[in-house]
């Protein structure tokens, strides 16, 4: 990994993969110039989205939430790029759709927040923590050939 850059958990929720916006959202963080270095489909246990998602077990919504994430599979990546917490969270854009800037993803696809299609790490800590829990095998580490024509220096 080069030094200038950090990596993000990105997550295709149930809506996004049954929907077919895999592609168009992998598409949208190559072509910010962020490099894929792991991506899975699986369909992870209760316990495992209680764990991904134990900040919000005091909030009413809980319960529901992670029965809905077990509806479909999910898509789990991780990206690597320039401030790549903070960027990702920007290409999802906020957390309701109705919110959501024209361009985002969540500006362009999505319609309620209970159906907002996508999860992205909140900061460089959750984002070690959740690659952690969704990747414990490791990411692929390789060179991209463009990464000159993104990068400076």
């Amino acid at each position: 990994m080069a030094s200038r850059t950090d990596r993000t958990f990105i997550m295709v929720k149930p809506d996004g993969v049954q929907r077919g916006l895999v592609g168009r959202i992998v598409q949208r963080f190559e072509d910010k110039g962020f490099k894929l270095v792991a991506m899975k489909m699986c369909s992870p246990s209760e316990e495992h989205f209680k764990k991904h998602y134990a900040d919000l077990a005091d909030k009413p919504f809980f319960a529901g939430l992670v029965k809905y994430m077990q509806t479909s599979p999910v898509v789990a990546m991780v990206w690597e790029g320039l401030d790549a917490a903070a960027e990702g969270r920007r290409i999802l854009g906020a957390t309701k759709p109705s919110e959501s800037a024209p361009g985002t993803i969540r500006g362009d696809f999505g319609l309620e927040v209970g159906r907002n299609l996508i999860h992205g790490s909140d900061s460089p800590e959750s984002a070690a923590k959740e690659i952690a829990l969704w990747f414990p095998e490791g990411v692929n580490e390789w060179k991209k050939c463009d990464y000159q024509w993104v990068y400076e220096g």
